[in-house]
């Protein structure tokens, strides 16, 4: 069974160890809406072990992911801070460190336009935790990314979906999204 994280079932929804998710606070009039996407304030993701370092936004056309067969991992410093801005999509992620509590531990979160104004949220991916999203719905998706450590290809990783057993002992595939989300 595929479940994906939602704010409301937040407290029951079984979270890989040091990912963060904030709620973003949408203020809404007639003319649109502004939301802050990161402060200094927040220091469950900004500070000390987790600074700002860069900001860059992607664009990605509809039911494509990123990437199709593999993962993609920071294995000793980068930590990632998604937001969507447009679109939806669901952002996975498995556990891959070893000493973790959570190791092998498999997250889906919806992510972007369908969770309202009350669903927004900026995800923290951290160091050495596998990541990979696919956009859903019939719309491009814009997210933006405010990573802890400027662009290295050391810090760029990948490793194949069938190089990594989930806790069940199975391989993550998008198959099983795609079925739950059509």
């Amino acid at each position: 069974m595929v479940d994906f994280f939602t704010l409301e079932k937040f407290k029951n929804y079984p979270l890989i160890k040091d990912v963060i998710v904030r709620p973003l606070k949408v203020n809404r009039d007639k003319r649109g809406i502004l939301v802050e996407t990161i402060k200094k304030t927040w220091t469950d993701i900004y500070g000390v072990n987790k600074p700002f370092s860069q900001n860059y936004f992607s664009i990605t056309e509809p039911n494509v992911a990123r990437d199709e067969h593999q993962w993609h991992i920071h294995p000793k410093k980068q930590i990632d801070r998604f937001v969507v801005v447009k679109g939806n999509l669901v952002l996975a992620m498995a556990d891959a460190r070893k000493d973790s509590p959570t190791f092998r531990e498999l997250n889906l979160f919806k992510m972007g336009d369908s969770n309202k104004d009350n669903g927004r949220y900026l995800l923290l991916v951290p160091k050495s935790v596998l990541h990979c999203f696919l956009t859903i719905g019939k719309k491009e998706v814009i997210i933006l990314n405010f990573p802890t450590q400027l662009y290295d290809p050391k810090e760029e990783g990948r490793l194949s979906f069938n190089k990594f057993k989930l806790k069940d002992g199975s391989y993550f595939s998008w198959d099983l999204v795609r079925e739950r989300t059509g």
